[in-house]
């Protein structure tokens, strides 16, 4: 799949899907900046750069299907359930809160959506899931998102080992941002991705590309047969992180963070009219949600 850059990007988005990154575009900027004000506890990692992945994911996924998510995991949330107000009561710890403001950013459970901030623990629930699936709900499916860094815990291959021989209908969405926390992905990681999901006869699918359509395009119908029996698929998006692990500790060169920003879905000179204008829309409704949501009490499991 060829590489889509920036320019390509702007004019050709439905207002759906470009709405949906916008909004986890500032969502995001919005978390780091509460953070900044002592108004967020505990830890939090954003998504962004990585925005487009469940955005154009979400379109292939049906009310049936399970999604587990990870430490990273806003982006794979807003565009799941489209709710900014229980998400962001839920790091705040305020009423209305998904969890009660228990779970916080990373621990978050809402009907078939799970996430976790262990590394590779989502893997073995969730190929657990997929045999029930695949006996009691044909044509449903689970979808478990990881990083590059996962791919060292040792869960990720018992679940590819058993995912195949009992032929799961599981999709490992892996998205490789070049570094694990603070690691470098050529530090930590022997061989390749696709070398390594291939050894369990797992099919594979690398994606380059940052449209969500030509992602769609590619993986419909690689969903479709895993759905009907055809065994786990391993999808590996090439992305850029161009935030912070979480909140401001980035250990990567000034070379290394341009490089990022340079292959950065989000325009950086103003872009279209119409993007400009669903930009501020976003932005602005973002700081509605905020002031809203900090303006409720605690949550009364959080208090």
């Amino acid at each position: 799949m060829p590489e889509r850059l920036l320019e390509d990007l702007t004019e050709d988005l439905s207002d759906d899907d470009l709405g949906l990154l916008l909004l986890i575009r500032h969502f995001e900027r919005k978390l780091l900046d509460l953070f900044g004000q002592g108004l967020v506890q505990g830890t939090t990692h954003t998504c962004l750069g990585q925005e487009y992945v469940p955005v154009a994911l979400t379109a292939l996924l049906g009310e049936r299907d399970f999604v587990f998510s990870n430490h990273r995991g806003h982006g794979h949330y807003l565009a799941r359930f489209r709710d900014p107000y229980g998400l962001l009561a839920e790091i705040t710890g305020r009423e209305g809160a998904v969890c009660g403001g228990v779970g916080g950013s990373q621990h978050i459970l809402s009907g078939r959506y799970l996430s976790t901030g262990i590394q590779g623990e989502s893997l073995p629930v969730a190929a657990g899931v997929a045999l029930h699936l695949r006996d009691a709900e044909p044509g449903a499916l689970a979808l478990a998102y990881i990083g590059d860094g996962t791919w060292g815990e040792g869960a990720v291959y018992e679940a590819l080992n058993m995912a195949a021989l009992w032929r799961l209908p599981l999709v490992v969405v892996t998205e490789n941002n070049g570094i694990a926390q603070t690691t470098p992905t050529s530090a930590q990681l022997a061989g390749t991705i696709e070398g390594r999901a291939r050894a369990f006869g797992c099919r594979f699918l690398h994606v380059d590309s940052r449209h969500p359509d030509e992602i769609r395009d590619a993986l419909r119908p690689l969903f479709e047969r895993t759905r009907r029996g055809a065994g786990p698929l391993v999808v590996e998006f090439a992305t850029h992180r161009i935030g912070p692990h979480s909140k401001g500790d980035d250990t990567r060169s000034a070379e290394e963070i341009r490089h990022a920003r340079d292959h950065d879905w989000y325009p950086r000179h103003g872009g279209s009219p119409r993007f400009a204008r669903m930009d501020a829309e976003a932005r602005a409704f973002v700081e509605v949600v905020a002031g809203e949501v900090l303006g409720r009490p605690l949550s009364a499991r959080e208090g």
